[in-house]
């Protein structure tokens, strides 16, 4: 496997344990606290660049329905972190409580682009 391969898919596995840890002990917390969010942020990082190594192995952008949802799950994630952040710093206990509830959405839309990564990685014998 060529290294640029692995680092992509490195990235993608660190983004996906990274996201899936800050959401769901936040859920199961039910109370954001400093470091979901740090996990949020580490998280949309990891995708990011693994997302633009996997770009540059693709030969550039090619729009199908796996780019269309990993577009749409890294402005959710980014999002997702950004209010994080804006609820731990201004928002009240109880936005901390209840931030939770839309983590779990975000999460389910940003498997999709990761599951259809992972089959498409299969069928190119990645």
């Amino acid at each position: 496997m060529p290294p640029l391969v692995k680092a992509a898919v490195t990235l993608m596995f660190a983004a996906f344990a990274f996201y899936t840890v800050g959401v769901w002990s936040a859920a199961l917390s039910r109370h954001l606290r400093p470091w979901h969010a740090a996990l949020f942020w580490l998280g949309f990082s990891a995708d990011t660049a693994g997302t633009e190594m996997m770009r540059r192995l693709a030969g550039g952008l090619q729009w199908n329905f796996h780019t269309a949802t990993g577009a749409a799950a890294l402005a959710l994630m980014l999002g997702h972190a950004i209010w994080a952040t804006v609820v731990l710093v201004r928002g009240t206990e109880e936005r901390q409580r209840t931030f939770h509830r839309t983590s779990l959405v975000v999460w389910a839309v940003w498997l999709i682009p990761f599951v259809t990564g992972l089959i498409i990685g299969r069928q190119r014998g990645m």
